[in-house]
């Protein structure tokens, strides 16, 4: 690590410094499953997130983590970390049959986070083609009256989520969903009440359809309530979607470790905290499937990126 870096890392780590909230996710652990014998165990993630420098961190699928309230605050606190929300998955376009599922999610997932003193739910959409195997589910985009289902639902959810818990919720486009490209991310935001739906901004996944993170946050600068911080591989992408891979099938490439890829953190930062200089700034590199050696070292070097590229960033 230069210098350089090193001071910003030592300045903007402050108690009394001004800055994003940055963390990291059981995502960049390869942790996509409640459960999978060949994925890092909880306690040592926890371990390795605290040694590698972060103070937050995402729940991860629910279920990985302790979901004992107390358990959970007690291991989190004995190093030193904190939550800063979880993640439901939702079909609204699927039909009214959907919110059921959406809801028992729900009260799972915000229950809690509000116990723990977090405040944001991630939600990601259903994909067209499966994340396990890249099998085609569904059509790839959505009829008018689906659209319709899935903005009611999503502001529906919105709504219970902010009443029932005080947790708001976080969309968050998603390569091979039906919300991925610039056109369909401002189209879900002009269909849904701003008071019930902002986005986790995915700058990984935003970018995977050419969308510029920057130019959306500018647009919607209301609508930005949470950070995913990734990077993909820009000539990879393009072969991607030239040959119609599955992101089921090229996730673990695709997204590379900082500053190698795509799009530049530094005025991603720079526009979102002119909007809110308190907003999470997550890191959730997909890496599904990785060896459990190798994330503590890449999560270690992103952190020191981040905190080198930009001000404006902290631990608190």
């Amino acid at each position: 690590m230069t210098d350089t870096v090193a001071d910003a890392v030592t300045v903007t780590s402050g108690p009394h410094t001004e800055g994003l909230r940055i963390g990291t996710a059981p995502d960049s652990w390869g942790v996509w499953f409640p459960e999978h014998p060949r994925q890092t165990p909880w306690e040592r993630f926890l371990d390795e997130v605290a040694e590698a420098g972060y103070t937050y961190i995402e729940l991860g699928p629910y279920g990985y983590l302790p979901t004992d309230p107390h358990q959970l605050e007690d291991e989190l606190g004995k190093r030193d970390l904190k939550l800063s929300g979880g993640t439901v998955f939702t079909g609204f376009h699927k039909g009214a049959e959907q919110w059921q599922r959406a809801w028992d999610q729900a009260v799972q997932v915000a229950g809690l986070v509000h116990a723990m003193g977090a405040e944001h739910i991630v939600v990601i959409p259903d994909m067209w083609r499966s994340d396990a195997t890249g099998e085609t589910l569904e059509p790839r985009t959505l009829t008018n009256e689906q659209w319709d289902k899935l903005a009611g639902g999503q502001d529906r959810l919105g709504k219970a989520l902010l009443e029932e818990y005080g947790v708001r919720q976080q969309f968050h486009s998603h390569a091979d969903s039906h919300v991925g490209t610039k056109r369909e991310v401002e189209r879900l935001l002009e269909l849904t009440d701003p008071r019930y739906l902002s986005l986790c901004l995915d700058t990984g996944h935003y970018a995977y359809y050419g969308g510029d993170n920057v130019a959306l946050i500018k647009k919607y600068p209301d609508r930005i309530g949470y950070l995913h911080l990734k990077q993909i591989d820009p000539e990879l992408r393009f072969e991607v979607l030239k040959n119609d891979v599955s992101f089921a099938d090229c996730a673990a490439e695709i997204m590379v470790e900082p500053p190698a890829g795509e799009p530049d953190f530094a005025p991603i930062i720079d526009a979102v905290s002119k909007i809110d200089s308190e907003i999470f700034a997550i890191v959730e590199q997909d890496m599904p499937g990785v060896d459990i050696s190798i994330p503590a070292g890449i999560a270690t070097r992103t952190r020191q990126h981040i905190f080198g590229c930009h001000p404006l960033t902290r631990n608190r």
